[in-house]
């Protein structure tokens, strides 16, 4: 994992055209990026085309970086990519209610899986979209408050206030027992 410095020194190389600069960072986010994109999509296909989209923008538009904070700009540009394929899919009616299921595995596993997934796809239906997305880069795609900052436009303690609120508001919708199984996923997936 890149430090804040690491991660800079490599971004402003790659600006000036350093394709090994560009291929570490590439190595470094790939599987963070499709994560992000896989949690928003639920769907592997879209995900992976998605993900391609997303470093071919950065690839495009490296030139133009200007922040301190590659990663809140690499996440701004896979958070805008998810919008527009959202805003360009005709037959699809809503952007938040993307929660399918993906195949994992034998089918009893599954059959406790679509049961656990229907209650967390209840729960989070419940929340405002604003909430998903800070959860989502919170604990499924482990942003920094820092970044996750950056990439909203708000500052540092108002996310944490806010993720805090969410927090409590999925609390309040789901078991106790069912949110410490949620974590785990999210934990297994982050690590």
């Amino acid at each position: 994992m890149l430090d804040r410095a690491s991660e800079l020194k490599l971004a402003l190389l790659a600006k000036d055209g350093d394709q090994a600069a560009f291929g570490a960072l590439y190595n470094e986010y790939i599987r963070k990026i499709y994560d992000f994109i896989y949690f928003k999509t639920l769907n592997k296909e879209t995900a992976e085309d998605l993900t391609s989209q997303v470093f071919l923008k950065v690839l495009k538009h490296i030139s133009n970086f200007k922040s301190d904070n590659f990663s809140a700009w690499l996440y701004t540009i896979a958070r805008n990519t998810v919008i527009d394929h959202y805003r360009s899919d005709k037959n699809y009616k809503n952007i938040e209610d993307c929660w399918d299921l993906a195949d994992w595995g034998d089918l009893a596993a599954e059959a406790d899986t679509e049961l656990l997934m229907a209650k967390i796809r209840q729960a989070m239906k419940k929340l405002s979209p604003s909430d998903r997305e800070l959860l989502t880069m919170r604990l499924w795609a482990d942003m920094p408050f820092k970044d996750i900052a950056l990439n909203l436009g708000k500052k540092e303690p108002a996310v944490k206030m806010a993720f805090g609120r969410a927090l409590e508001r999925l609390r309040g919708e789901i078991s106790p027992l069912l949110l410490l199984i949620i974590y785990s996923l999210l934990w297994k997936k982050i690590s």
